[in-house]
């Protein structure tokens, strides 16, 4: 939906499943499997997706994204807009209204005072938030009754749905975590296990890395749903194992993120206990480089954080590293249909991704002729090339996967045939994605010099997303080790063009500066993008309700699923 229309229209209603069964319930135990286990139940705490998607089971954010993109009412009667007067004509300001009646799972009303304390408690300066950048340019959030939120900004804010809308930014109860401020937060175990929420499903036992039990909830505010009385989430294992417990053996209901060859699984699928679902948004498999010093040499809290790399910010090493890749031969092997080549950071909607020239086209002669001009050579004979002195040795790692290690081999092979030396290393999904701060192995930390994953965001609009990119967004110790700056990447010029983008109202112009902060972040050393995939998962042929969101958490409509009889 493009962001204009949003702004001055009435907001989409969300769509409902057929009212397949009579009472919530009444269909028994619905069984899920993300073979990258929750670590946690707080997203505020972690940016993994399996961490945001369990959660949003059980809390839930004003608005979210339906399947088609369009922002839709979820805790409030109707999405606030300039024509009904939730924005202002300013664009400084949104007011939210909470639905009469709605009851967190322990039979308390939810109040704007819990929406306000979810902005203090992700902005705490004492603190870490994994999803800071959705309250950037906040300065105040009012409640002058019960049920109403006003929202503040810095100044005009075309886009004002940053906070407290889709699956990464949900409510928190104030009388559960508010002694959990600060530095507090990673300290409060039970809360962060156990969170009390407004959605359809709460928490019976949650165990780490592992299973999450979870019983209908009874004050949920659409009585008769959902239709499943309990939840079996199990974490771990692998995407084959995962696949094949859905389509093969049918121990499962769904199983999510199947990131396998085309061939396992059109395999999979010959079982014929369920189907594969899949649809293109915003993901994207990359290689982030670190523009800080990884070296063990350094202090773990100094590693990640003292700057510069020893040689990954310049152009000549990165812009090689991007050349000597086979971007469609990756997405041949990996993905099939369900991948694309891509050197966009925004490969979706159209509106803000960009074309590269020779993306698609690997050159290994290129690449090693760059870094010849570049005069970084090997002066010793060891076939590893230097710069000042410093060997262009790199550990890379990502999480452990069959894709990805296919990808990591190819890779490796081909950095290696223009002069680098590379380690690889893969970290199990649960630790590299759980954001544990005491843990050396997640994403976050960072201690390696080029890590590969995917990541996408909630809603069409990137501006939150591209706010990752700020030079105050990097994961360090005094935020616990929370941000989604991986890269460490700072730029001034890309700050002060990313604070353009947060106060343009064309989309024309929304969309040439989104696509700007994108190729910056692709030609000043972020980051090499390689895939825009498609997320594909699967489910039962007799789960019904299932409506894939590739916008919001995969898990949206959960309330709304329902068992087939056969």
């Amino acid at each position: 939906m493009k962001l204009k229309t949003l702004l001055l229209g009435a907001a989409a209603s969300v769509a409902l499943a057929p009212a397949a069964f009579a009472e919530r319930g009444s269909d028994g135990d619905v069984k899920i499997i993300y073979w990258q286990a929750p670590s946690i139940l707080n997203p505020f705490l972690s940016g993994g997706t399996k961490d945001v998607e369990s959660a949003s089971m059980i809390i839930e954010p004003l608005a979210r994204y339906n399947s088609s993109g369009e922002l839709v009412p979820w805790l409030v009667d109707e999405v606030p807009t300039v024509n009904n007067g939730g924005v202002n004509e300013e664009l400084t300001q949104i007011t939210w209204t909470l639905s009469e009646g709605i009851l967190w799972s322990d039979g308390t009303p939810l109040t704007s005072e819990d929406v306000k304390f979810t902005y203090e408690y992700c902005t705490h300066p004492e603190g870490g938030c994994a999803q800071v950048t959705k309250f950037e340019g906040v300065t105040s959030v009012e409640t002058p009754d019960e049920r109403t939120i006003v929202v503040t900004f810095d100044g005009p804010t075309p886009n004002p749905y940053g906070p407290f809308v889709g699956g990464e930014s949900p409510i928190l109860q104030k009388a559960q975590f508010e002694n959990c401020l600060g530095a507090n937060a990673s300290t409060c175990t039970e809360e962060n296990f156990n969170p009390i929420g407004t959605g359809p499903f709460t928490v019976t036992e949650f165990k780490p890395n592992d299973v999450i039990t979870m019983a209908a909830n009874e004050n949920f505010r659409h009585p008769d749903k959902p239709a499943f009385a309990t939840v079996t989430f199990k974490g771990g294992g692998d995407a084959a194992a995962a696949g094949r417990a859905v389509m093969e053996t049918g121990e499962f209901d769904y199983a999510w993120n199947l990131q396998l060859a085309p061939d396992v699984i059109a395999e999979m699928e010959e079982g014929g206990m369920g189907v594969p679902v899949a649809g293109f948004g915003p993901l994207l498999e990359r290689i982030m480089l670190n523009n800080t010093n990884p070296s063990p040499e350094l202090g773990p809290d100094e590693r990640s954080v003292v700057r510069p790399h020893p040689f990954l910010g310049d152009p000549a090493v990165y812009k090689a590293m991007s050349m000597a890749i086979d971007r469609p031969l990756l997405v041949e092997i990996g993905y099939g249909q369900a991948g694309r080549v891509s050197c966009s950071w925004v490969p979706a909607p159209a509106a803000f991704a960009i074309e590269v020239e020779g993306c698609d086209v690997q050159d290994l002669e290129g690449a090693a002729q760059m870094l010849d001009d570049a005069g970084i050579v090997d002066t010793d004979g060891d076939g590893i090339r230097e710069k000042d002195g410093v060997p262009l040795s790199i550990v890379y790692q990502t999480s452990t996967n069959a894709v990805r290690q296919d990808f990591q081999a190819l890779i490796k092979e081909w950095w290696e045939s223009i002069g680098f030396e590379v380690e690889l290393r893969n970290v199990d999904s649960s630790v590299f994605f759980g954001g544990d701060p005491g843990s050396p192995d997640t994403f976050q930390k960072f201690y390696a010099d080029v890590e590969m994953y995917a990541n996408t965001f909630n809603g069409t609009d990137p501006q939150a997303y591209l706010g990752n990119g700020l030079c105050d967004k990097n994961p360090r110790p005094e935020t616990q080790w929370q941000g989604e700056n991986i890269s460490r990447f700072c730029d001034e010029e890309y700050d002060a063009l990313h604070r353009e983008l947060s106060a343009t109202a064309d989309m024309e112009e929304r969309s040439r500066i989104g696509k700007e902060l994108s190729r910056m972040a692709f030609e000043r050393g972020m980051m090499i993008p390689l895939v825009h995939r498609g997320r594909l998962s699967a489910h039962s042929n007799t789960l019904g309700g299932v409506d894939l969101n590739v916008w919001d958490s995969e898990l949206w409509n959960v309330a709304d699923w329902y068992r087939i009889e056969e």
